[in-house]
């Protein structure tokens, strides 16, 4: 697994204050700023202990992303509908937890291109669980007459519910809300998808 604490040195608290900085530091300043310097000056903590425990900046950020992203639910919601399916997906985010992970893939999107460790740490946090997560709840609504099996949007399912994360910050500067989102759903993903 990428980015693991070496040796649980840190407690639970300790650990909650690095990973904090770290993602005050991700958004501040960018990936490409981030230094270990700035890390350790602003939790009060040696530089060689991060080193030591993380190796570098890469396995210290993979590590706040595992720490900070919660993974998409495994019970996927059989509600009946595509649409209710959809729903039931949007109540389960919270504003400040969807805010961060689009903060987290901001601040490291373009890095991760560059760093296989981070790219690794991206996709097994919030790319595959996407995939996962939606593939058997399409397929169910191809299986009602929902969908229609050559339905070519079936296949960018994750780029469009990625995508609505991410966007509301990168174009209009503010953070997507669970509203935002289910209006997104409502007018971009289920047309999409021919069910709305």
């Amino acid at each position: 697994m990428v980015g693991e604490v070496r040796s649980g040195r840190l407690g639970p608290g300790r650990a909650e204050e690095l990973y904090h900085a770290v993602v005050d530091l991700l958004t501040e300043q960018g990936y490409g700023a981030l230094t270990m310097d700035a890390v350790a000056s602003r939790v009060h903590m040696s530089k060689a202990t991060l080193y030591r425990q993380w190796g570098g900046k890469d396995g210290l950020v993979a590590s706040a992303l595992k720490h900070f992203v919660t993974p998409i639910a495994q019970d996927i919601p059989d509600t009946g509908s595509l649409r209710g399916d959809l729903e039931a997906f949007v109540d389960g985010f919270d504003d400040e937890e969807t805010a961060r992970r689009a903060s987290l893939m901001r601040g490291i999107g373009q890095a991760a291109h560059e760093d296989a460790e981070l790219e690794a740490a991206l996709r097994e946090l919030i790319v595959e669980p996407c995939r996962r997560y939606f593939t058997p709840m399409l397929r169910r609504a191809m299986a009602r007459g929902e969908l229609a099996p050559e339905n070519t949007a079936v296949d960018f399912i994750v780029h469009m519910v990625l995508g609505g994360v991410l966007a509301p910050e990168i174009m209009e500067g503010r953070m997507v809300t669970q509203a935002g989102l289910r209006r997104y759903v409502h007018a971009v993903v289920l047309p999409a998808l021919g069910a709305a």
